[in-house]
């Protein structure tokens, strides 16, 4: 049984930053693609950035040249440094495992970013 924990989240001022960390247990972390995700309320989950085991990246248009995706594979930690938080960034972040058919596990508690002055 794979868990994932996602942390870091909190309350930030526009234009500040924040990084998520999310470790995951039950798993051999290093050979999956890795995803960050976030829903705001009333909206759906939507992918936000994820990293490929052999650590190239992409990015929703949404975050891209602010957020960094990022891996620790002997920690089994996924990381997502957030720059330039926008309140339309405010919304739970969650971790997963990446596959074609969509993701690996099930979904972790999640970690609130709220960005508000």
């Amino acid at each position: 049984q794979v868990q994932l924990v996602e942390s870091g989240g909190g309350l930030v001022q526009p234009g500040g930053s924040l990084t998520l960390s999310c470790a995951a247990s039950g798993t051999i972390f290093s050979s999956y693609t890795m995803g960050w995700y976030r829903q705001a309320p009333g909206k759906q989950r939507e992918l936000v950035a994820f990293i490929r085991s052999g650590g190239s990246t992409n990015y929703a248009d949404s975050v891209k040249g602010r957020f960094t995706i990022s891996r620790d594979n002997a920690k089994n930690t996924v990381y997502l440094q957030m720059n330039s938080l926008k309140s339309e960034d405010t919304a739970v972040y969650y971790c997963n495992g990446i596959r074609s058919s969509g993701t690996l596990w099930s979904w972790g508690q999640g970690t609130q970013v709220t960005v508000s002055s």
